[in-house]
């Protein structure tokens, strides 16, 4: 658990046994103040104090920028590798302090999500000391933070991700028409889920029949009967050893024959002849007239069971014909009679049920005809709103697109009506298309952009949407990819703008966009003890001219300090 100590300059210090850091409250923003990262990659232990407005992570290749933002997602309910975890060590934490606005002589705005995760596989995630699952914290840093990857230009090449990003910009006029349209739609899915289970459809419920109607057919006039494979069974076996059967029984009946039954018949008289002389003898006369009895009684058995021995090859052939129906209704129905049995009982019924279903489904058919309609009604509506937008959409991202050295390029989201399909979203195809050059048709975006485009395209979309975002946090992990010259210094302004509004974390490797920042930290790594681990420092204002040179040319001299000073004088304030 975190103890928490309110301080005069407030200042939340914030405890717990292993560490101890600060969260500094800020009336009105919603910001991360402090980010410790423990064992992962090349982090043993690292802290960062972050503050409001622009902040700007460079530093060289290999550092562990990269780290800090994988780790940032990873406690926002992103993916775990195990091999992330820090050599030698068995588990990894990550612990992020949150301030939310609130009472300024309260801490109840700080908030404090930890994840650990061991190399066993166990997982651990925290909200304020509270134990939560790593579905609730994604759902919940959802509500806080935005990182924008290298991978976001990828799904800006998806075009089922274009309009979200056109529902985003309506905002809340177009969110209860969605949820009205939704509800109805789920219902119109369950009622085709229940149709097609119902046989709705009159060829699909023609075809089940006919199969039911085959198979009862084929069962019906095998007239099976209970036990009766059994019994089959048994006949054949006989008949199959009939031969051995005889020459047994034969061989049988000899030896128990009428010569065994005198011997103890003879046995009987001589011992009734002195069976009064002691009680034992007369015991032994009544035991050998009891085996007396049973072996006449199973020789006669015996010679009985010569009459019924005979081989009729007819019999033979009727019960092997009537096997091979059973083992044919058994391979398709069921693994013995009794199954095959109930099979056909089911089969009853169902037929039965199809027979009977219409008067169910044409009510369900009447009920989907009226749920298309009020879909059609509420899409309709959606379609007006988005189309209206579209244009305002356009309008503004090519304006932003114009600021970022896009000057010829023109984007253009279309809505498209489409009269025979229903959506989860309405009956609206929205797809972003752009032409990056005058004189050239206009295309899918996905066949236009270059990757540096892309940047830039997404940014502006990311500015545009900033104005109405309710995300407080956003994170860009090298926005600048494939830009330089005045793009570069165009994206810089364009993300210290959308900075006003939304705390924003930046890794860069360019002049122009560390020149902009508010806050300006340097990412190196140091090797103590044979072993490499990333530090993190805030520069201050020389420093932060150095970096800026540094990142220029590679070198730091007169002449690229001048020009790191010139950059940072030309901050949008």
């Amino acid at each position: 658990m975190f103890e928490k100590v309110l301080t005069k300059n407030k200042k939340v210090i914030i405890m717990n046994n292993e560490h101890t850091f600060v969260c500094i409250l800020r009336r009105g923003v919603v910001m991360i103040t402090n980010l410790h990262i423990k064992n992962i990659g090349i982090i043993e232990d690292l802290e960062i104090n972050l503050n409001k407005g622009m902040n700007v992570l460079t530093g060289e290749t290999g550092a562990g920028k990269t780290l800090i933002i994988d780790s940032i997602n990873i406690i926002c309910g992103g993916r775990f590798s195990k091999e992330m975890i820090r050599k030698g060590e068995n588990h990894s934490f990550v612990e992020m302090c949150i301030y939310a606005p609130g009472d300024i002589n309260s801490i109840e705005g700080n908030i404090i999500i930890s994840r650990e995760i061991y190399s066993n596989g166990r997982n651990m995630c925290k909200i304020n000391g509270r134990l939560i699952t790593v579905s609730e914290l994604k759902n919940f840093m959802s509500n806080y933070i935005e990182l924008h990857g290298q991978n976001d230009n990828q799904q800006l090449l998806d075009n089922r991700t274009h309009i979200k990003y056109l529902d985003n910009f309506v905002g809340e006029q177009i969110q209860r028409l969605k949820i009205e349209y939704k509800s109805k739609y789920t219902r119109y899915n369950e009622i085709k889920r229940e149709l097609r289970e119902n046989y709705g459809d009159e060829k699909e419920k023609q075809r089940k029949l006919d199969l039911l109607k085959y198979q009862l057919s084929e069962i019906e006039n095998a007239k099976l009967k209970s036990g009766e494979e059994e019994k089959l069974n048994e006949k054949r076996k006989i008949i199959m050893n009939v031969e051995k059967i005889a020459k047994s029984i034969t061989e049988a009946d000899e030896t128990m024959g009428e010569a065994t039954i005198d011997t103890i018949n003879i046995a009987i008289r001589a011992l009734e002849k002195i069976e009064e002389i002691d009680s034992k003898y007369k015991e032994t006369v009544e035991a050998l007239k009891n085996v007396y009895y049973e072996i006449q009684e199973i020789s006669r058995d015996i010679s009985s069971y010569k009459e019924d021995i005979e081989f009729d090859e007819q019999e033979r052939e009727e019960i092997e014909t009537r096997l091979d129906t059973i083992y044919e209704l058994k391979r398709k129905y069921g693994n013995n009679v009794e199954e095959i049995l109930s099979y056909q009982q089911e089969i009853r019924e169902e037929i039965e049920k199809i027979e009977n279903v219409e008067e169910h489904n044409n009510k369900l058919k009447k009920e989907q005809q009226e749920i298309e309609k009020e879909m059609t009604e509420i899409a309709k509506k959606i379609n007006q709103i988005r189309s209206e937008y579209a244009i305002q959409l356009n309008t503004k991202i090519n304006k932003e697109l114009v600021e970022l050295e896009m000057k010829n390029a023109k984007v253009n989201v279309k809505v498209e009506y489409q009269q025979n399909e229903f959506f989860e979203n309405g009956k609206d195809i929205v797809e972003i298309y752009i032409k990056t050059n005058i004189g050239e048709n206009e295309n899918q975006l996905v066949k236009i952009a270059s990757g540096g485009e892309m940047s830039r395209i997404m940014l502006a979309i990311k500015k545009v949407l900033s104005e109405t975002d309710k995300i407080p946090i956003l994170i860009f992990d090298e926005i600048d990819t494939g830009i330089s010259g005045k793009a570069a210094k165009a994206v810089a302004d364009k993300l210290k703008m959308i900075s006003k509004a939304h705390q924003v974390l930046c890794i860069s490797h360019l002049a122009a966009i560390a020149a902009t920042a508010d806050n300006n930290y340097f990412i190196s790594k140091n090797v103590e003890n044979d072993r490499t681990s990333t530090k993190v420092k805030l520069l201050d204002e020389q420093e932060v001219l150095k970096e800026i040179a540094r990142i220029s040319s590679g070198e730091i001299n007169e002449i690229t300090l001048q020009y790191a000073n010139e950059l940072r004088n030309q901050k949008v304030s």
